[in-house]
């Protein structure tokens, strides 16, 4: 989901920042670079690691998911290019799919009530023991489109999401954001989801997997 349907990394950063500051630290760039595709727990963790004042996990977690819905809520969704094209034409080939996102329920639900066209399957942090880049969530959306795992073909944009993807025996079409993603086999890199089509996702599926 996040930054493969949304630009919502920006968003990430106001919000880690803002809290960042309630816990007496500084954020930057190389602090959000190391959570790509992270989970919650993860996050908290790292942001109580840096601040100077003492507060409980739940209640940094609160305060990030109360700024991250605010941000969502507040301004234009911002779907990166080609995103919703590409679910349509899969949407009307009427084959399976799914969203996979280490998102809690609440951020994802702010999405997905202003994204067209619907998921029919979705999993997120709730949904998950172990979050990227443990294959967990992968192998639980595909058991619940009742599809082999081998036989899915993932889009990721984190290093996390892409180890997620492939411990789960998927193929990868990798849209890095902020951290470099290498072409390996199994795995297709492009730099934007503009002009992907159904039609070149087939082919690279025959040519990853013959």
């Amino acid at each position: 989901m996040d930054g493969v349907l949304v630009d919502s990394e920006p968003l990430w950063f106001e919000a880690e920042t803002a809290v960042m500051a309630r816990l007496g630290g500084s954020w930057g760039d190389a602090d959000q670079h190391a959570l790509l595709g992270g989970s919650m727990d993860v996050t908290v963790a790292y942001l109580l690691e840096r601040g100077t004042r003492p507060v409980a996990p739940a209640v940094v977690e609160n305060w990030l998911t109360r700024e991250m819905a605010g941000l969502l809520a507040g301004g234009p969704l911002p779907v990166m290019p080609g995103a919703r094209e590409l679910v349509e034409q899969v949407r009307a080939a009427g084959l399976p799919y799914g969203l996979v996102t280490s998102s809690e329920r609440e951020i994802m639900d702010a999405v997905l009530s202003r994204f067209e066209p619907a998921f029919p399957v979705t999993v997120c942090a709730d949904d998950m023991a172990r979050c990227k880049p443990d294959p967990e969530g992968y192998l639980l959306a595909a058991a619940e489109l009742s599809v082999d795992p081998r036989a899915c073909l993932v889009i990721e944009d984190s290093r996390n999401g892409v180890a997620a993807a492939e411990a789960a025996g998927c193929l990868v079409v990798a849209v890095p954001g902020a951290v470099p993603i290498s072409p390996a086999p199994g795995r297709v890199v492009v730099s934007s989801l503009a002009g992907v089509s159904l039609a070149w996702l087939r082919a690279q599926y025959a040519r990853l997997r013959p």
